[in-house]
């Protein structure tokens, strides 16, 4: 369990200080994650990478010289906001263009590709590079849907490396692209973890048994098998790395035995004789193997083991020098101190011309959103529980946080005088920057575009709420691709939308439209449970997850019977 911690809603920042604090050399803190503290020259590519928090060493400890020029930290195994994302790529930037690093998981993927399309839009050249390593969680014809797990480490190691060395950008893309590809992994866990102020772990495994196939988020294995001995756990996990061997691998490999927080080094020492042993009657070459924690997952306990396909370039940049916490190999890196950051002051809270009316509603707005804030922290727990069953269990947490800096924002717009428009874009940015995360993205990118069919000067009516709906809805399918029958919150938001446009179509006033619509989201969630999901970290857990509502649906169902009953009254 996760014991030392204050708030647990501020484990994840506390932790970044401290990280910083311990290794003031190399990494500074500035707002949303880390950069490095010693000078890089202009004109360099930068690599940029970053996830969840509840991982150490990634990301944080991944920055230094020969390595990552700056990593962004969300919560505990929630993304970045994108806003945070495109903070730290614009201090980090030297001229050269942006990698930016990051696990293939659809909240990072949200986020990050949002804060570079800003950045490209601002001029500044981004290449994404969202690592596919675990083989457990998609079958290798479909290698791009597959999670990012402790091949990061290799993949951002040979990344950095390349930008270190003067590559371009295009040069270095390239690298990191092969380095990507010729990596795989593949992991077992002996126990759940615990988020911070958790009482119980994310799921647990039956005495005995370990589970296959795990993700770093707290997800439960893809099947059970019975624990193996030492010996045979090393060659069940080398032989399905084996399998994937890239046609034309000449067989030397980088290899990294990584713990997942709570295994203890001396079993990962007992581990890596098999896998050493292993890997050698496997025909293949070594070359300088890691053996400890890289990417863990808060207490899990237990292992992964990555290979990396080398060829000549991704071998000389495996073994390059680097100065990282997690990585410090070669020779040493002659550096000096970089020069004093100059991080963005947050804008006062000013806001343009508003009737009223239309400030009376932006009341109002704050007020529903107060509501909600206070509805979600109550179903905390619940949400978690559904989420844990195939995902992560921080639903939930993400919820509460988003919901609650939203209404803090929508608050704070209100009290300056704001209209109902910039009182629920307010919201919606609060909401996305705060939460992280998948939901966090979808609910900022859905209240931002809602606000844009209100008005700070016309009075808010059915017609621009519904229309608000309609295309809050149409922004969360383009960017999270979901579709009705993905088990998403689509399933209840698609519903909500339809019947709530009918309903003031034939005339209905707001509440009793909304009233319907709640209601048809309410069925629609509970329909989720009979449904496979298709996208997000439930995905390679289908089965595990029929028989259970979806959480986004379930919570989205709740909010809107939370405002139904507000309008009401």
């Amino acid at each position: 369990m996760t014991q030392i911690h204050d708030r647990p809603e501020d484990f994840a920042a506390t932790a970044i200080a401290g990280f910083c604090s311990a290794n003031a050399r190399i990494a500074r803190p500035v707002r949303g994650g880390v950069v490095r503290a010693t000078a890089t020259p202009a004109g360099k590519v930068v690599l940029v990478v970053g996830g969840g928090s509840g991982h150490y060493p990634a990301f944080a400890g991944f920055v230094g010289p020969g390595l990552a020029d700056a990593a962004v930290a969300g919560d505990v195994f929630a993304s970045p906001s994108a806003q945070a994302v495109a903070h730290v790529m614009r201090l980090a930037h030297r001229g050269g263009g942006i990698v930016l690093g990051f696990g293939n998981y659809a909240g990072d993927v949200m986020n990050f590709g949002l804060a570079a399309a800003r950045l490209e839009a601002e001029g500044i050249a981004v290449r994404i590079l969202a690592v596919t390593d675990d083989v457990a969680s998609a079958p290798a014809d479909k290698a791009s849907l597959r999670r990012g797990v402790a091949g990061d480490l290799v993949v951002f190691k040979i990344v950095g490396a390349a930008a270190e060395a003067g590559l371009d950008l295009a040069a270095v893309e390239r690298i990191g692209q092969s380095a990507n590809a010729r990596t795989m992994s593949f992991g077992v866990a002996f126990t759940g973890c615990t988020l911070p102020g958790a009482a119980e772990p994310l799921f647990s495994v039956p005495k005995g048994r370990m589970g296959v196939g795990l993700g770093i988020h707290g997800e439960p294995g893809i099947s059970e098998e019975a624990i193996l001995p030492a010996a045979e756990l090393g060659a069940f996990l080398v032989a399905r790395l084996v399998a994937e061997r890239p046609a034309g691998a000449n067989g030397r490999v980088a290899v990294v035995l990584n713990g997942l927080g709570c295994t203890k080094y001396e079993e990962l020492f007992v581990l890596w004789t098999s896998v050493e042993a292993a890997l050698v009657k496997a025909g293949l070459t070594i070359v300088a193997p890691e053996v400890g924690e890289y990417v863990t997952s808060l207490d899990m306990a237990g292992v992964s083991l990555t290979l990396t396909w080398l060829d000549d370039a991704l071998e000389r940049y495996w073994l390059a020098p680097s100065d990282a916490p997690v990585m410090r190999r070669g020779a040493i890196i002659a550096t000096e101190p970089a020069p004093p950051l100059a991080e963005d002051v947050p804008k006062s809270l000013s806001y343009g011309p508003a009737s009223a009316r239309s400030r009376d509603d932006g009341r109002c707005i704050a007020g529903l959103l107060a509501g909600l804030a206070t509805v979600l922290r109550e179903a905390e727990e619940e949400l978690g529980r559904i989420d844990a069953i195939a995902g992560d269990g921080d639903h939930g947490q993400g919820m509460t946080r988003g919901s609650a800096a939203a209404a803090e924002a929508a608050a704070a717009a209100a009290t300056a005088g704001a209209g109902a428009a910039s009182v629920l874009a307010a919201a919606g940015d609060a909401w996305a920057d705060r939460a992280g995360g998948t939901s966090g993205a979808l609910w900022g990118l859905a209240l931002r575009t809602w606000s844009g069919a209100l008005s700070d000067d016309a009075a808010l009516d059915a017609a621009s709420v519904a229309r608000g709906a309609r295309d809050a809805l149409a922004a969360i399918v383009r960017l999270g691709r979901g579709r009705v029958g993905d088990k998403t919150l689509v399933d209840a938001l698609d519903p909500f939308v339809a019947t709530l446009a009918a309903e003031v179509d034939r005339g209905q006033p707001l509440a009793s439209a909304w009233a319907a619509a709640a209601a048809a989201a309410t069925r629609a969630a509970e329909a989720t449970a009979q449904l496979t999901p298709k996208l997000g970290r439930a995905r390679p857990h289908a089965a595990r997850s029929v028989g259970h509502p979806d959480a986004g649906a379930v919570s989205l169902a709740l909010c809107a019977r939370t405002v139904a009953d507000a309008i009401a009254r």
